[in-house]
Parts: structure tokens; C-alpha cells; sequence
């Protein structure tokens, strides 16, 4: 029921997330409280993820992997990115506890099996980032 309801606020927020993009002046200029946004989405996604690591423990660079890897097919529309983040994290931690259940007969924990995605994808992220500034 938390991270619905902290859903619900984001998604409210979105066209307000989609100005903040332009930079904290050009925000401001068009009437957004840029630093109550700011602490609004801080408040926010910390609900989020304090339900999520109180439901399912820390799961390492799923925060990282899912709303890249969305923002790529989806492009940066907070409205569009958002839920669709929030059920395709979902998905690929299924995905994760389902490999890591079948992969051998003793359960690997979760969290290895995102490790073992994310990092390359990590250092994959880091290159690009590295390609876009020279």
C-alpha cells in the first residue's frame, strides 16, 4: 500500500519531474517550487524503498538497471517511465528469483544473480557516460 500511494504522489508529480529536467531555473520559471519538488520526490522515493527493502531485503542494482533500461524504450516522460519502472522492476526480480532457484539445486540468494546483471550493466552505463563527455 506504500509504494502505491508513493506511486500515486510520483505520477502526480510527473509534468512538475519533466520541467525540473530543463534545469532548477527554467523549472522555476515556470512556476515550479523547484526545492519542495526536490524534498517532495526525496520524502517520496525513500517510502518506496524503505517498503521495498522491509518486504524483500536489499536487492542490489535493480534501482540502477530498471529505469535505465526503461528509459531507453520509453524515453523521459516521468508519466510513462514511472509505472512502467515500477512493474518492470518487478518482473525482472521474478525473473532473478526464478534463475536463481533453477540454476542449481541449492538456492543462490537473489541479490547475486542482480549482481551479476547489474555489474556489467553498470560499467556498461560508465562507458557510455564516459563516450558522451569526450
Amino acid at each position: 500500500p506504500y509504494s502505491l500511494a508513493a506511486l500515486a504522489v510520483l505520477l502526480y508529480l510527473s509534468r512538475d519531474m519533466d520541467l525540473i529536467l530543463l534545469g532548477d531555473e527554467n523549472a522555476n520559471n515556470l512556476a515550479v517550487n523547484s526545492e519542495r519538488l526536490k524534498k517532495t520526490i526525496l520524502f517520496t522515493t525513500s517510502i518506496i524503498t524503505g517498503a521495498a527493502v522491509a518486504i524483500s531485503g536489499i536487492i542490489g542494482f535493480v534501482g540502477l538497471i530498471v529505469p535505465h533500461a526503461v528509459r531507453i524504450f520509453t524515453g523521459p516522460r516521468h508519466k510513462i517511465l514511472l509505472p512502467v519502472s515500477f512493474n518492470a522492476g518487478g518482473i525482472l526480480l521474478m525473473f532473478c528469483d526464478t534463475l536463481a532457484r533453477s540454476i542449481i539445486t541449492q538456492e543462490i540468494p537473489v541479490g547475486i544473480v542482480t549482481a551479476i546483471l547489474g555489474g556489467p550493466f553498470f560499467i556498461f552505463l560508465l562507458y557510455k557516460k564516459k563516450r558522451e563527455v569526450f
